[in-house]
């Protein structure tokens, strides 16, 4: 246990470690700043000064996903450092990787699984071919911003120019 002295007071650096990670915890599930305070017994503004000190972006939460990627890594790593909330990417092995490893409803579960976490954010970006664009479009019910890398059917990785991709991504997050 990690105990540090402050003046006359011994104070337990794991309690605080353990409360910080508790009330994050229970606040991204959904629960109020007054449900999580009257849970752990503690002040609501001391969640509200948590929450601003740590602040990253306010705004809207934002998906992207995108398929037959070739550079996949360096993207997802872009994206992750704007900090976009959701990120799928896959290439061409990958994409068929995942599909071969399921069973039907397996795939089906999972599908229905992505579906439901893309349509939780409030932007979506999908990167991919023409018709990939508009079938999510149709799926998700909501504004989706395409960034197209090809006509369908793609069958092989294409390169995703970064800069590009970033330029769409600052975009999005600006009209929120």
């Amino acid at each position: 246990m990690d105990l540090i002295r402050i003046g006359d007071k011994v104070v337990s650096r794991y309690k605080i470690d353990f409360l910080i990670s508790e009330i994050l915890r229970l606040r991204s599930s959904g629960l109020s700043q007054t449900d999580v305070a009257g849970r752990l017994g503690i002040d609501r503004t001391f969640i509200s000064r948590l929450e601003n000190l740590g602040e990253v972006r306010k705004g809207k939460s934002v998906a992207v996903i995108g398929f037959p990627i070739a550079n996949r890594e360096e993207v997802c790593s872009m994206l992750s450092a704007e900090g976009v909330d959701f990120i799928l990417l896959m290439s061409e092995s990958e994409r068929w990787d995942y599909v071969r490893q399921k069973s039907g409803i397996e795939l089906f579960n999972a599908i229905m699984d992505i579906i439901a976490k893309v349509h939780s954010c409030d932007q979506v970006v999908v990167i991919g071919s023409d018709k990939r664009i508009n079938l999510l479009r149709a799926v998700l019910d909501k504004e989706v911003v395409g960034f197209e890398i090809g006509e369908s059917p793609l069958k092989e990785d294409k390169l995703v120019n970064p800069a590009e991709l970033l330029a769409v991504i600052r975009a999005v997050k600006a009209r929120n």
